[in-house]
């Protein structure tokens, strides 16, 4: 699991999420922290993910990056619904945060912990019923 994480605190001109240019930079990082690998993307039809620019980077980088599209409304073949139920049952339950950058921070350190547990972020993806083995093959 790679991620990147943004807080916004609703400043002027202050982006609130990613743009498509973030998630290329992301995927572009995951590339290289995973050098000769391919990047299987399970998407949602996120306007991110659909914009003209994302999908030419997409269509310029087919021999390292396989997109599976889920449909356009389907959060039950979601991997990230998973992770973002099993972040507010374990960090988010009890936090008495004071702020944003609290709310971050736990957010930021839930994710990290996550990442060292392969067989948790594996189960995200079979409780969608999505085959882990035919992603990895194509």
């Amino acid at each position: 699991m790679v991620y990147r994480a943004r807080v916004s605190h609703g400043r002027s001109g202050e982006r609130k999420g990613l743009g498509w240019a973030d998630c290329r930079d992301l995927l572009l990082a995951a590339h290289a922290q995973l050098p000769g690998g391919r990047l299987v993307l399970v998407w949602d039809r996120l306007n991110i993910h659909l914009q003209t620019q994302m999908a030419a980077f997409l269509a310029a980088h087919t021999g390292w990056i396989n997109v599976v599209w889920l449909p356009a409304y389907a959060p039950d073949l979601n991997p990230t619904e998973g992770v973002w139920s099993y972040l507010k049952r374990t960090t988010l339950v009890h936090l008495a945060a004071r702020g944003i950058d609290e709310v971050f921070q736990a957010v930021k350190h839930g994710l990290k912990r996550m990442q060292y547990r392969p067989e948790l972020l594996v189960g995200f993806l079979t409780e969608t019923g999505l085959a882990w083995e035919n992603l990895r093959s194509t």
